[in-house]
C-alpha cells in the first residue's frame, strides 16, 4: 500500500515538472486523463496480482471509456510516468514501463501476434515515446531513449539513443543531455541520406560534364590506338555494394540496431 501511494504521488508531481500548462493541483487531478488512467490502473494492477477475476479488466475498461487510454491490468508501470494527453494510448498485458517515462498520445506498446509469455516491450527509465509511435514485440528499450513521433520500433534499442523513422532507426546521442520535451531537435536520418545522395549525384554530373568537353580529335586518337582484336575479358561478379558514405551506410544498416 505504501508503494502504491508513493507511485501515485510521483505520478502527480511529475506533471508539474514536465507540463508548463499545469497550474494547480485541482486542475491536474480532475482534468488530466493520463493521471486518472494511471490511478485506475494501479488499483486494477494490484487486484490483478491478487488473482481477482473480472474486476481488474472492468476497471481497465472503465478507465479506457473515461480517458481514451487502454492499459491492461497486467502491465507494470513504474513511478513518475507521465502520459501527456493520452488519447489512443495502448499498453499491452506484459509491457513494462520504467520510472519517469514520458508517453504522448497515440502510442502503442503492443505485440506482433499471438505469442504466449512475454510479448510486449520493456521500456527503461526516462524513456520518451513521441506521439503516434509504435513499439511492437518483446523488445528491450534502454534507459534515456527518445523515440520520435510516428516511429515504428521493431528491434531492441540500446540506452542513450534516439530512434526515428519507419522502421525505427537509431542515431546515437550518448553522453549528450537533451530536454525530453525538445522534439524540434530530433535528428532526421532520412534527410541526411537524401542530402548525401544529392551531393554524390552533383559530383557525378560534374565528372560527366568534364568528360563531355573532351575534343573529338582526342577521342579519335584514342580510338586509333585501341587494337581491333581484343581478348575476351571475364569480369568477376560481386554482390557487395561498396558504400563510402557513412551516413548512407548507417541508414541502410539501421544505424546500429
Amino acid at each position: 500500500m505504501t508503494t502504491l501511494f508513493k507511485s501515485l504521488r510521483a505520478d502527480f508531481q511529475i506533471i508539474f515538472d514536465r507540463d508548463p500548462a499545469a497550474r494547480n493541483w485541482l486542475e491536474v487531478l480532475f482534468c488530466y486523463p493520463g493521471l486518472q488512467a494511471l490511478m485506475l490502473h494501479r488499483v486494477a494492477h494490484a487486484l490483478y496480482w491478487m488473482k481477482l477475476p473480472f474486476i481488474p479488466r472492468l476497471i481497465s475498461h472503465i478507465a479506457r471509456f473515461l480517458t481514451g487510454i487502454e492499459i491492461h491490468p497486467g502491465a507494470r508501470i513504474g513511478q513518475g510516468v507521465f502520459i501527456d494527453h493520452g488519447m489512443g494510448v495502448v499498453i499491452g498485458e506484459t509491457a513494462i514501463v520504467g520510472d519517469y517515462a514520458l508517453i504522448y498520445q497515440g502510442v502503442t506498446l503492443g505485440g506482433t501476434g499471438k505469442e504466449s509469455g512475454k510479448r510486449h516491450p520493456t521500456l527503461g527509465s526516462n524513456v520518451v515515446v513521441g506521439a503516434g509511435a509504435k513499439v511492437l514485440g518483446n523488445l528491450q528499450i534502454g534507459d534515456n531513449v527518445r523515440i520520435g513521433a510516428g516511429s515504428v520500433v521493431l528491434r531492441d534499442v540500446p540506452s542513450d539513443c534516439t530512434v526515428v523513422g519507419v522502421p525505427g532507426r537509431v542515431v546515437y546521442r550518448s553522453g549528450v543531455r537533451v530536454d525530453p520535451l525538445d522534439h524540434g531537435h530530433l535528428p532526421d536520418s532520412e534527410a541526411q541520406v537524401i542530402r548525401a545522395l544529392l551531393d554524390r549525384i552533383e559530383s557525378l554530373e560534374e565528372q560527366v560534364q568534364k568528360l563531355q568537353k573532351t575534343t573529338p580529335v582526342a577521342i579519335g586518337l584514342v580510338e586509333q590506338s585501341v587494337p581491333t582484336h581484343l581478348p575476351e575479358l571475364k569480369v568477376a561478379s560481386t554482390s557487395i555494394c561498396r558504400i563510402e558514405n557513412k551516413v548512407i551506410e548507417q541508414f541502410l544498416d539501421g544505424a546500429g540496431i
